[in-house]
């Protein structure tokens, strides 16, 4: 099977997404589809599976002009689709999600022995390890994405497209993934894969296409490149590393102490006793593993959660009990690891989700009322100081990249006087020229005076940026070590086990 795109253009709101690009993908191979957030790789592929009508251009199979008007058009020729937000209900058992919207057998009440003798077999074929008795709200992320591909397994899909797979899943989860693909590319099937991290590319590829500002800049076998070339095609230069600058520190004064400080959830303590001591202009990086109360941490200090017991302090002022408004207008600023969630609203455009943090600032109203002119002047300014690529601040922030999205959120907190900002896996799902900005950024503001609070499970992130090092380990603090030229990996690694630096000295 050979499916071909040819000259595909698309654009949104007047601003070409897609110009002239062309990509194909065959029967038996793995083939990557590279390039920065905003680059215009979804919205390739979005044609392809018909969630969107190409402007320009031809898809064809097996050398056959076809029209692709919507997914169930994909689907009938064998293209699916497993997007980065899964398509599960989670009421229902893994069986009734695979099949649902199918017509099976005795319909409307089908063989369910029958169909789920069916997903098994399926599942020993492929290493998928899915049971079809599971209810979806039980499953792990990683089990819920095995769903998504058994769904496309199950309706016979020759070619499988995957939208940033890797985002939402841990380590192992993504070693797993990466066999389940071998099997898939052994049995034929032909997989596309969206990403933007050159590391994956290099593990699973035959093939790469780069796309940079919806134009194609590159596409070649992966043994033809190298991780220099790829970098340089998606972000158009050479990247320069964050490089963080040994300072010195004055401890007497803290910016922000947390004493003791405990949350407590459904009776357990997910942050436990926990003690923190930060500078102004440091930065302290939290290492752990994921869900290991780095959520309740950064909650814990802007005011979200309330602590059960302990204190914080910012500036030598105990806000143990005050409010959020009441820190951020203190010069607290958050960067929440779920923007979506937490940070913005998708419905609404660039100007109301930039008041969303203003709307409270003086310079932000005239008579008690908005002043618009300020708003749209002040989104403006950020746009392009910040580099997010949109077609205008009336664009809702839904049509923005992942990576854009962040940038906007970034240039929000900023643009105030902070001399505090948790950074809660501020970089996550980013390509490299996205997070290599925000880094420089962080420690721009770090030299300005501003503490910074880096919480991520993105190790090399944490040394890169961080002056010193605490370790996170089911809700305590294991100790906390300098980052200097005596920094040892294997003692965070243990620390991020559970042992205690202490007893690591001893």
């Amino acid at each position: 099977m050979h499916i071909s795109m040819r000259n595909i253009h698309k654009s949104f709101f007047g601003a070409p997404v897609l110009v002239g690009v062309d990509f194909s993908i065959d029967s038996g191979e793995v083939h990557s589809l590279l390039g920065e957030n905003g680059a215009g790789k979804t919205t390739l592929m979005n044609i392809l599976y018909g969630l969107y009508e190409k402007e320009e251009g031809e898809i064809a199979m097996d050398g056959k002009p076809v029209e692709i008007h919507n997914p169930a058009d994909a689907l009938s020729i064998g293209i699916g689709m497993v997007h980065q937000h899964f398509q599960l209900v989670d009421t229902l058992t893994v069986s009734e999600n695979i099949t649902l919207g199918l017509r099976e057998q005795g319909y409307p009440f089908p063989d369910r022995k029958r169909i789920d003798q069916r997903i098994r077999t399926l599942s020993q074929q492929f290493g998928l390890d899915v049971h079809p008795e599971k209810k979806i709200r039980g499953l792990s992320v990683g089990e819920r994405q095995r769903v998504e591909i058994m769904k496309l397994l199950y309706r016979s899909a020759g070619i499988l497209i995957f939208d940033e797979p890797t985002a939402v899943l841990t380590p192992p989860e993504i070693l797993s993934f990466f066999d389940v693909l071998k099997e898939l590319r052994k049995a034929g099937k032909g997989i596309v894969i969206i990403t933007h991290k050159i590391s994956e590319v290099q593990m699973i590829s035959d093939r790469v296409t780069v796309l940079r500002d919806g134009r194609r800049v590159l596409q070649c076998r992966l043994e033809e490149t190298d991780e220099a070339a790829l970098s340089n095609a998606m972000i158009g230069r050479t990247l320069t590393r964050p490089r963080r600058q040994k300072r010195t520190f004055d401890p007497s004064v803290p910016r922000l102490e947390l004493r003791e400080a405990t949350v407590c959830r459904r009776k357990l303590n997910v942050l436990d006793h926990f003690d923190l001591s930060m500078a102004p202009g440091e930065i302290v990086g939290i290492a752990g593993v994921d869900g290991n109360g780095q959520q309740e941490l950064a909650e814990a200090v802007v005011g979200i959660r309330k602590v059960t017991s302990g204190s914080v302090l910012f500036d030598g002022e105990d806000i143990t009990r005050n409010s959020i408004i009441d820190r951020m207008q203190s010069g607290m600023g958050y960067i929440p690891a779920d923007r979506h969630h937490d940070a913005i609203l998708l419905s609404m455009n660039l100007k109301q989700n930039l008041l969303l943090k203003k709307h409270l600032d003086r310079q932000y109203l005239k008579h008690g009322f908005i002043n618009g002119r300020k708003t749209d002047s002040a989104t403006k300014q950020l746009i392009r100081a910040f580099d997010v690529k949109t077609p205008s601040e009336n664009i809702r922030i839904r049509y923005l990249s992942g990576g854009n999205q962040q940038k906007f959120v970034l240039a929000r907190e900023l643009d105030s006087d902070l001399r505090l900002l948790v950074a809660f896996q501020p970089t996550r799902g980013l390509d490299i020229g996205a997070t290599d900005f925000i880094q420089k950024q962080l420690l721009a503001l770090a030299e300005k005076g501003v503490s910074i609070l880096l919480i991520s499970t993105d190790l090399q992130e944490i040394i890169s940026l961080s002056d010193r090092i605490s370790v996170l380990y089911m809700g305590k603090n294991m100790g906390i070590v300098d980052n200097d030229e005596n920094l040892s990996i294997d003692v965070l690694g243990a620390m991020m086990g559970g042992r205690r630096h202490e007893d690591l000295d001893a």
